[in-house]
């Protein structure tokens, strides 16, 4: 007999799941049979239409607040930016641990009657980036179990690479999985564990698995957080003090979080460390040691809000320095310095300081559109740079335009932002990108193309510049980029997705398996 380490996923929402038990099932069933790494390849094969690169989630924890369901979801809304399709907290009393979770924006699933369904001083929370199909619900964090180490619920941010490999070996001895999710193996793997203590079967477990990961856990009673030996994610821990009791303590992928939630911040989770946190105060180890820091430099680049602090540097200043180093690298005799908002805003500031050129909003973004890359239709996708972006004629007309982006993917989405800048009466259009050419995958927890739809593994920078129409294009060069996100501690950074050398082992799915894969 096959001997069940622990009884499965629970508390999905019901405020947004419209999936029977048996629909469940059937969905956990066909997802199981996509064996090793293929549910990578199938978030990849479902993108191939988004013209941005998408972090696949955020995660927060609150620790020693009567009202820590509240404060979670406020800390989520500051981290929206990372993953706007599903979203999750969990929260405990002591005694009890409840989940609850829904496919939709943070606001659109946590109502005040939701919230107060989640009692407790303890909560962590979860927003994720993921597929649109039903199955997403299944794999939405936190997931909670009841495993032989006791009730568990965990979110988790990052990929692990060996994720195959390992789940083999769990199903080998019996363990039962009921979604595609990294974070059901190290749960798998903790339950798995010989360890006599809980904290130790974590350390144990975390030192099996490989890849990227910044995880955050719950237990009735106890909190704890942790990152990958490379620290490829960011967590950062913080402090809200409470002068009439012991003080809350906070995890969060990105500081900015801590300012909504009036915290203090009081330094980031080392790599390889896991840190426990009960009403008896904090406590940390290090469970591995030795590994070179690899820390994803395109969290500066893009994913992060300008508002945090990453990695040991403001994430403003990193962009600022990137627009500056550009201008220094690829000036050209221009008018106007034109951002593409959102994320190209900080770099084309700096860019226009450094060139003595005039800064000016030339595209307007409509924050009201949302997540219109999730419609199904192909009609309303072919729209959706102009649904989302508006040229200003009388600030591009007869003007030589600069234009900073934050980077090109397909080069799709590019082009039509250069003919719209152009079909606006720009006379001329020099394109500028703040970061090196992408021409490798990423498999540290961001949703890239393969490599066969990334442009710039196929092209030259100007066979690039002939498709997307430019005047001029000109990239930042990666040590112009490296420089710009150095901090005092010479932090090291993965640039995997410039260069193609990997920090760890991996396998490329599209290698091994087909590319389309019906669940």
């Amino acid at each position: 007999m096959r001997r069940r380490l622990y009884q499965g996923v629970e508390g999905v929402a019901d405020v947004s799941d419209s999936l029977s038990s048996s629909s469940k099932a059937g969905h956990a069933a066909r997802a199981r049979r996509v064996a090793g790494l293929a549910p990578r390849a199938f978030l990849r094969q479902q993108h191939l239409d988004d013209p941005k690169l998408r972090e696949e989630c955020g995660v927060v924890a609150i620790h020693g607040h009567p009202e820590a369901a509240r404060e979670a979801y406020l800390g989520l809304y500051a981290l929206q930016h990372r993953g706007q399709e599903s979203a999750g907290i969990a929260s405990a009393d002591g005694q009890r641990l409840a989940n609850i979770k829904g496919m939709g924006l943070v606001s659109e699933i946590f109502t005040e009657d939701v919230l107060a369904k989640l009692p407790g001083s303890m909560a962590i929370g979860h927003t994720r980036y993921s597929t649109t199909g039903d199955s997403a619900l299944l794999n939405a964090q936190p997931i909670r179990v009841d495993s032989t180490k006791g009730l568990i619920a965990i979110a988790h941010n990052g990929n692990l690479v060996n994720l195959g490999n390992v789940r083999a070996g769990l199903e080998r001895e019996g363990a039962y999985f009921q979604t595609t999710s990294d974070s059901e193996i190290i749960v798998q793997l903790i339950a798995h564990s010989r360890a006599n203590s809980l904290v130790d079967a974590i350390a144990d477990s975390l030192r099996h698995v490989e890849g990227a990961f910044s995880i955050v856990m719950m237990t009735r009673d106890r909190i704890f957080a942790a990152r990958d030996p490379r620290g490829f994610r960011p967590l950062s821990m913080g402090r809200i003090k409470n002068p009439e009791g012991p003080d809350t303590i906070v995890f969060a992928s990105e500081t900015c979080a801590f300012d909504l939630l009036r915290a203090e911040y009081e330094r980031d989770v080392l790599p390889g460390e896991l840190i426990m946190v009960t009403d008896d105060g904090v406590t940390s180890r290090q469970y591995a040691t030795g590994f070179p820091q690899s820390s994803c430099i395109f969290e500066h680049v893009y994913f992060a809000r300008p508002d945090s602090r990453i990695f040991g540097r403001w994430v403003q200043e990193s962009r600022d320095q990137m627009g500056r180093q550009l201008a220094r690298e690829s000036a050209v005799p221009a008018d106007v310095v034109v951002p593409v908002p959102d994320s190209g805003v900080t770099a084309a500031l700096g860019y226009a300081e450094e060139a003595r050129l005039p800064f000016r909003m030339g595209l307007i973004r409509n924050h009201y559109v949302g997540r219109t890359f999730i419609e199904p239709e192909q009609r309303v996708r072919d729209f959706g740079v102009r649904l989302k972006l508006n040229p200003v004629h009388n600030l591009l007309e007869g003007k030589r335009v600069i234009l900073i982006d934050d980077s090109i993917i397909r080069g799709t989405t590019s082009r039509k932002i250069v003919r719209m800048v152009r079909g606006a009466g720009a006379k001329e259009v020099h394109l500028r990108i703040s970061c090196p050419p992408t021409i490798s995958p990423c498999f540290y927890g961001v949703d890239t193309p393969s490599k066969r739809d990334l442009i710039a593994a196929n092209k030259s920078v100007e066979e690039i510049r002939q498709f997307i129409e430019a005047d001029s294009l000109a990239y930042l060069s990666l040590e112009g980029l490296l420089q710009s996100c150095q901090t005092k501690e010479k932090a090291g950074y993965c640039t995997a997705c410039y260069t193609g050398n990997y920090p760890t082992q991996w396998v490329d799915v599209d290698e091994i398996l087909p590319a389309e894969i019906s669940l």
